[in-house]
């Protein structure tokens, strides 16, 4: 689980250098290009960079061992780091939506033709970013790391909005400035859509919300493939950090002396976590085989 770790804090890690330096390039063309689609691209670019910071403290508090203060693990830090991004999402998007509705109301330079060569790199780097960050999301199991690729794609997206806007506004001429402004207010509304459908599986990890029948069954195979095993019952599993935790019934011969159903217990144990790796700890409660007529 170390490298699973480790995958994510440099996903992180490399998201926030890329982010700085766009948030940069995107501010000083922004102001000097008088696109405030690109300001408001800046803005997102910033929020991206405390967003991954947020997942790269996350990812390595909930790799902590369990402690007396701690006893169940710190992993619950992981899809805290993933929600407290949705909300950050979800604030960028309410503060580009109110200067946009400021700046539609205001009468301004239309943006320099420039400003789109810019958008075009942003756009692609981003998305690219975007890809790369939530495949390592995918392989790893983080909802942090996930949520984090939204964000980028969020980005990519008021970039991809401010360059329809800037076009526009190009296009058409005076009387059309502010073309780029409703283009940031129209790619806020993305960008908020994109921050409930986030927080939504973060908030799923926090309720301890079942992994799905496609797990419990592999568990659930597991467990009964090991010799000795008769039935199996009351199994449930939740997400902690980037793996899972598992409870588990197993009935076995009441005839067997207590020594051996405590074996019995850890070769199950050991047959599910071998079978699913991202089972990091399991907890067998041992029961008494009675036939139901």
């Amino acid at each position: 689980m170390s490298d699973a770790i480790d995958r994510g804090v440099r996903a992180a890690q490399s998201a926030i250098l890329v982010n700085a330096a766009l948030a940069i390039i995107k501010l000083v063309a922004g102001i000097y290009g008088h696109a405030y689609a690109l300001v408001a691209d800046a803005v997102e670019s910033t929020a991206d960079i405390f967003a991954s910071s947020m997942v790269l403290g996350g990812l390595r508090l909930s790799a902590r061992d369990p402690d007396e203060e701690f006893p169940f693990g710190y992993g619950k830090a992981e899809p805290i780091s993933a929600a407290v991004v949705s909300l950050m999402i979800l604030a960028a998007a309410a503060g580009i939506a109110f200067e946009a509705i400021r700046e539609i109301r205001t009468p301004h330079h239309a943006p320099a033709s420039w400003t789109l060569l810019v958008l075009i790199a942003v756009v692609i780097t981003k998305w690219l970013l975007s890809r790369r960050v939530h495949a390592v999301g995918a392989a790893i199991g983080s909802t942090a790391v996930k949520s984090d690729a939204f964000h980028h794609m969020s980005d990519a997206l008021t970039s991809g909005a401010a360059f329809v806007g800037i076009s526009v506004a190009l296009i058409g001429g005076p009387g059309w400035e502010e073309a780029d402004d409703w283009a940031a207010l129209f790619a806020s509304g993305i960008i908020a859509f994109n921050g409930v459908n986030m927080i939504r599986p973060a908030l799923d990890d926090l309720m301890d919300r079942t992994p799905g029948d496609e797990l419990l069954g592999r568990v659930r195979r597991a467990a009964e493939s090991v010799a000795g095993v008769l039935a199996t019952e009351k199994l449930a599993a939740r997400k902690s950090g980037l793996g899972y935790r598992v409870t588990i019934h197993v009935q076995a011969n009441p005839a067997l002396s207590l020594h051996d159903a405590h074996s019995l217990g850890g070769m199950v144990k050991g047959a599910i976590m071998t079978a699913v790796p991202q089972v990091q700890y399991v907890l067998v409660h041992m029961e008494p085989f009675e036939t139901r007529t």
